[in-house]
Parts: C-alpha cells; structure tokens; sequence
C-alpha cells in the first residue's frame, strides 16, 4: 500500500487529491495539511511513502518541505505547480525533488506520477520544463555527456524518462550494484550532483 500525505493551502485541491488517491486499490491518505510546515511535522509522525505538495504555501512553501523530507530521509516529495510560478519551479528544477507536475493534471498522470516516485523514479512534466527552460542558465546537454559511454548515455536517457535504478537494471539486465557505479560515472563525468539533474540537463538537449 502507498501511503501519501497531501499538503495543499486550498482545501478544494485537498479534497480533490483524496478523491482520486483514495479511488486506487493501491494507495491511502496517510494525512493532509494546509502547509509545508505541518506537512513536514506529519511526514515526521505518520511515516508516509509519498508526499504531495503543492509547490507556494504559507510558512513553509513545498520545496523547502520537501528538501527536509529528502535529507530527514521521510519520504519521496512529488511537487505539485502551476505555470505563474517560475522561481518556485527552478527552484525545484536544480534541486534533488523527485519530480512535479501540474496541479491541473489528469487524475491518471497524477496516480502515475505517485507510482513512480513511490517506485524511486522521477517525473518530470514535459510542458512545465518547456516552459521554464530558457528561464535556466544555458547548458550544453551535447556538451556534458559528451565523455559518457554508449551505456551510460543509455542510463542517462532512463533517468530523464523516469526510470528508478531498479527499473534500469531490469532494462538493462543489469545488476543495482552497476547501475549505482554508472550513476556515480555519470555525475563524476558530467560535473552534475545528483540524477534530478542529469534528466533536467537531458531533456533541455
């Protein structure tokens, strides 16, 4: 069971997101807050799988939430924003955040986008990086994984599509041992910190 804490200032969007976390056989609501603040104190005591979190909320905004959740190790952050809030999103764009998507998203992109951080991947909504993408400092994707090998090119295009290392393994037939060494080649070649950044860099190629 995926257990998910919803985190949301307006209690419309809360509702909706129980509504369609609780339709699935495979999920729960583990608790609900109104800010990033209670959220993290909930993630702290209920031990949640997944948190959503919408991106500006008071006291505490969600990338500063889910930041804590992913050092205090509590769970896997998924950022949910909207397109009026540019800073917020590359903010979370050069961050370790495991994905975000759209607050208006389909409820069948949302319950994907929860599996997938729940399975140790990342998501990543291709309009909202179109959209911020020129906002980011120039990087040449070409440039970067210019010194990576077939292989790890490979693991590179599986990270920006949302792969957890598990799921690369199994494409790859590969153990989690070796595709944990890629990862580490990968960042060491590319001078990047962390596999948020590799699909980012990747997908703005």
């Amino acid at each position: 069971m995926i257990r998910v804490l919803i985190a949301d200032d307006d209690i419309i969007v809360r509702e909706g997101l129980k509504m369609i976390i609780s339709s699935q056989d495979d999920m729960e609501i583990s608790g609900e807050a109104e800010n990033g603040k209670t959220a993290l104190e909930l993630a702290r005591r209920v031990h949640p799988n997944v948190a959503l979190l919408d991106i500006r909320m008071p006291e505490c905004d969600g990338i500063t939430a889910a930041e804590s959740m992913l050092a205090e190790g509590l769970c896997a952050p998924l950022l949910l924003t909207t397109f009026d809030e540019d800073d917020f999103i590359i903010r979370a764009l050069k961050s370790e955040i495991c994905g975000y998507i759209l607050k208006n998203s389909p409820a069948e992109r949302i319950i994907s986008a929860v599996r997938a951080v729940n399975a140790g991947g990342t998501v990543f909504q291709e309009d909202i990086l179109k959209y911020v993408r020129d906002k980011i400092s120039p990087t040449n994707g070409n440039e970067i994984f210019r010194e990576l090998t077939p292989r790890e090119v490979e693991i590179v295009r599986l990270i920006a599509e949302g792969f957890s290392n598990q799921q690369i393994a199994e494409a790859l037939f590969l153990s989690n041992g070796t595709v944990r060494n890629h990862i580490s080649a990968i960042l060491e070649k590319t001078g990047l910190e962390h596999r948020t950044q590799i699909a980012v860099v990747w997908l703005k190629k």
